[in-house]
């Protein structure tokens, strides 16, 4: 059950007073990192594993979300035990740039004490990003994560990790993910950010000093997303046609009636959503993952990206994932091998959707155990402890 929301909160953070120069050309002339931590770090620092967050991720990757109450979001594969073993590795999960839970973005103030950017803020790519999180990796004096890994909008940070810091990744497992982000989610995307910009409340952005955020337009672009990140089967075995409550009369037939139980799931997530999630933020970092090609950063040429890379990868998809399908994990491991890279791939038979990486799912368990095992052991990990 969420818990109502609650006041500002204190997030573990990194401050870089030099600030970060953005692919766009503008200068932050302060950048702030919220991160979270799990694990120890061993004498030698080189059992750390980064972990990068979807869309509506954040830090909290290992444990109770400070403000839904929630536990933890990866609880299927970080944790004592888990193929992410926290007893093992020093994992790292931090806010991205752009977002809402105390990295620099939309919410946070220009500098201290002044008003928050907005939508002045500047655009930000997924380079970007990473290039925000490698200065937090800095500052913990670890010169090679061990392995970054992520999912969705994650993968596509754990790719620009290995083609933009290939010296510093030793594994990189992006899971349902690309290398760009297609025509068709572009358009998901579009439909979710018209639905902000058109809630009253929006005020062109500045609804922070309205006190009234554009709440109903957030709430329909997070059910329009929750749609593209489930598959029909999923949708069909949960939910089928079941109506919502007592069989339904003529009267309660009415074009706005509440009657199927998928109409109140979906009203669910979007209502629960603005509770911990920013619009501006959410407008941000859509539009850094519509602007995500790999490809295009290398003059079009995929494998030169990861040309001469050391890098081990490991790509996953599933079989039901029709927002990042398998054909698009098939095609990078394919550039890759033209690369001459250390590249692994597997396609997971499930019927959960894009979903299926956060969700119970064995076969991810088992896969991605293996791969770490056996990177840890080309990488002289075998002990790992503190």
């Amino acid at each position: 059950m969420d818990q109502p929301e609650q006041g500002p909160i204190a997030h573990q953070s990194a401050v870089f007073t030099d600030g970060l120069t953005l692919d766009c050309g503008q200068h932050l002339p302060l950048l702030t990192v919220a991160y979270r931590t799990y694990g120890a770090l061993n004498a030698a620092r080189s059992n750390a594993v980064l972990i990068c967050h979807a869309l509506t991720g954040d830090q909290y990757v290992g444990e109770i979300h400070p403000l839904t109450g929630k536990g933890p979001w990866w609880d299927q594969v970080v944790g004592p035990g888990l193929p992410v073993d926290t007893e093992r590795y020093f994992v790292i999960c931090a806010n991205v740039l752009g977002g809402c839970m105390g990295s620099t973005g939309p919410l946070e103030p220009r500098a201290p004490g002044e008003e928050p950017w907005g939508t002045d803020f500047p655009p930000i790519t997924i380079r970007d990003m990473v290039r925000a999180q490698k200065k937090l990796i800095d500052s913990f004096g670890i010169s090679r994560l061990f392995a970054v890994i992520g999912g969705s909008m994650g993968g596509m940070q754990v790719l620009e990790w290995a083609a933009t810091y290939p010296e510093h990744v030793f594994a990189a497992v992006p899971i349902a993910a690309a290398s760009y982000h297609s025509a068709q989610n572009i358009a998901f995307h579009e439909v979710g950010r018209q639905a902000i910009i058109s809630d009253p409340h929006f005020a062109g952005g500045k609804y922070y000093a309205t006190g009234e955020k554009p709440e109903r337009g957030l709430a329909v672009a997070r059910m329009v997303a929750h749609i593209t990140y489930l598959s029909e089967e999923a949708l069909s075995r949960k939910f089928g046609r079941k109506l919502q409550g007592s069989q339904p009369t003529p009267h309660a037939l009415a074009l706005f009636g509440d009657m199927f139980e998928v109409e109140s799931y979906l009203q669910h997530q979007g209502s629960t959503f603005v509770r911990r999630f920013d619009a501006n933020s959410y407008l941000a970092i859509t539009r850094a993952m519509d602007n995500f090609d790999l490809a295009s950063e290398h003059d079009g040429d995929l494998p030169r990206a990861f040309r001469g890379t050391r890098t081990r990868f490991l790509f996953v998809s599933f079989s039901s994932d029709w927002l990042f399908p398998t054909r698009e994990s098939r095609a990078m491991a394919r550039a890759l091998n033209r690369a001459a890279a250390n590249v692994s791939f597997v396609e997971i038979e499930s019927d959960k959707g894009h979903d299926a990486f956060l969700l119970d799912e064995p076969d991810l368990r088992r896969v991605l155990g293996g791969f770490l095992q056996g990177c840890a052991l080309h990488a002289g990990l075998e002990n790992v402890a503190a």
